[in-house]
């Protein structure tokens, strides 16, 4: 077996009795293969190369998942992402990640002077030993609204309209090292499609954009909604903001297709191989967003569901006052996580585990539908699900085993066992 840190290439190991969330459902007639960190096609080494597993893996009835994915995240266990200066505090929040079963995510930094993102270089995409993968860092802001500011520090907000103003807070080569920019619509409306030439995911969030302007920014190429419901416009029936991009009909066809939510129910009608609305990302703590918006979120637009913490410093740790860049922010409550001093909610202090958890109790959606929001859809809304929020071969061998109130019971690394709930009891 490789020691800790170490993947083995050559041997071939072979799940039994599990319950595979493959192609939108839990399936009990299918093994899963994996050699080398990657699941591979267990038929095809069986009769076409004639190879038996080494290790057989007994599941004992569990359901195993794609590993968890979390697209906004601002840290954990005491660690900002926003003001971390090393490596080794990055690792320590991606080690930490993986008892929830979050094994790849985006580490998010709030909106900053420029000189905090010369460290961009320190999120970029890596893997991390025994640790959740970065996927590349979420740049939340400055370009986003004065008016749905949140937690943010509004003397920093800047508006742009081309992407050299971009690059001039970023850094030139930014887009090396991100994977999400947040932005207000109405604000860099005609830099959009200049950062999805850069394969930026483009996300509209802190906006106080109408249903027109965040129409245009989702036609310009944006493809996601940034914590759902909290800094934008209230839904206001004769204008409903950018809650009203869940009922949109008239969306022009997606220019990366791939990047956008399978067609549902509610899709409208139109020949289009995927839905034209965006993903949207959803605090589900409890806390952020009634359950009652959620399921109205999820009724309106199944596919586009993406659960995410918008976790801080203080996730992991008892309740007390922690950093968000450059301000402090206390814990109190079952998850909240408030500028000091004030009612202003700036995160959340949940895992994303307890928001799949959370989401299917909300919604009465099936166990397949709750995971998907923490799986397959963020790795379509970010373009990745060639290799991840898939069980597919070719995929990593990124796999959680959840018991039937979707508890992580083991976490699977690129292939190596890194966190078991029954080895430390």
């Amino acid at each position: 077996m490789p020691t800790a840190g170490q993947q083995d290439d050559t041997t071939i190991y072979k799940i039994i009795n599990a319950r595979l969330l493959i192609d939108h459902q839990l399936v009990t007639n299918q093994y899963l293969w994996f050699q080398g960190g990657r699941i591979i096609d267990g038929r095809t080494t069986f009769f076409s190369f004639n190879k038996e597993p080494d290790v057989l893996i007994d599941a004992q009835n569990a359901i195993v998942a794609p590993g968890f994915i979390d697209a906004q995240i601002n840290g954990a266990f005491g660690i900002d992402f926003t003001e971390a200066t090393t490596e080794e505090q990055i690792d320590t929040v991606a080690q930490g990640l993986v008892q929830y079963g979050c094994t790849a995510f985006c580490p998010t930094v709030v909106s900053s002077p420029a000189e905090v993102y010369q460290k961009l270089p320190l999120l970029g995409q890596r893997q991390v030993p025994l640790g959740a993968e970065l996927l590349g860092a979420h740049l939340e802001g400055p370009f986003i609204a004065s008016e749905k500011k949140g937690a943010h520090d509004q003397a920093i907000f800047q508006t742009a309209h081309s992407i050299d103003a971009i690059e001039a807070v970023y850094g030139k080569g930014f887009e090396n090292h991100t994977r999400i920019v947040t932005l207000a619509p109405e604000r860099v409306q005609d830099v959009i499609p200049k950062l999805v030439e850069k394969n930026i995911t483009v996300s509209i969030g802190h906006s106080a954009a109408t249903m027109e302007e965040a129409e245009e920014g989702i036609a310009h190429g944006a493809n996601f909604i940034t914590h759902l419901f909290n800094a934008m416009k209230p839904f206001h029936h004769r204008d409903p903001g950018m809650i009203g991009l869940l009922g949109a009909t008239t969306l022009p066809k997606p220019a990366r297709m791939e990047h956008h939510p399978d067609r549902s129910a509610t899709t409208g009608n139109n020949d289009f191989s995927t839905d034209p609305r965006p993903f949207y990302g959803i605090i589900c703590d409890g806390v952020h967003v009634h359950p009652n918006s959620v399921r109205i979120a999820y009724y309106a637009h199944p596919s586009g569901c993406v659960l995410v913490t918008d976790a801080l410093s203080a996730a992991g740790l008892p309740q007390g006052v922690y950093r968000l860049g450059d301000r402090d922010v206390e814990t109190k409550g079952k998850s909240g996580a408030y500028v000091k001093g004030t009612d202003t909610l700036a995160g959340s202090t949940t895992s994303i585990d307890t928001c799949v958890r959370n989401f299917k109790k909300f919604t009465s959606c099936s166990t397949v539908e709750a995971l998907e929001a923490a799986t397959l859809h963020p790795a379509q809304m970010l373009g990745i699900q060639h290799r991840k929020g898939t069980l597919r071969p070719g995929s990593d061998a990124d796999f959680v085993f959840l018991d039937d109130d979707l508890h992580v019971q083991r976490v699977y690394l690129r292939g190596q066992c890194v966190h078991d709930i029954h080895a430390k009891q």
